[in-house]
């Protein structure tokens, strides 16, 4: 795995840009585990990827990974190969077919 040296960087936090429309004052960053882990995904450098790997560890994250329920098939991609998680096994896989609201 790539960031299997998560240990060696404690200190790394979320950027907050990611998630500019909460309020992180009292943000619940376990019950928002998969919006976290999704920004991640979607918009992250190593040092979110750091810090969520410290945050929720390797089985958090591969978890709330295979739970989202949408990403661009670049970023089901990315974590097949980066974080070595069959595409089969993720709900946004499965709903890639499916209509959304926004299209014709």
């Amino acid at each position: 795995m790539y960031f299997s040296d998560y240990k060696q960087h404690p200190i790394m936090t979320v950027k907050p840009s990611l998630l500019w429309e909460y309020d992180l004052t009292n943000f619940d960053y376990q019950a928002m585990r998969l919006v976290v882990v999704q920004r991640v995904i979607e918009r992250g450098w190593p040092d979110d990827f750091y810090a969520i790997f410290n945050l929720y560890g390797e089985d958090g994250v591969y978890q709330a990974t295979k739970e989202i329920a949408y990403l661009n098939p670049i970023d089901m991609n990315f974590v097949h190969v980066v974080f070595g998680i069959h595409l089969e096994e993720l709900k946004c896989y499965h709903n890639k077919d499916r209509p959304r609201h926004w299209k014709s």
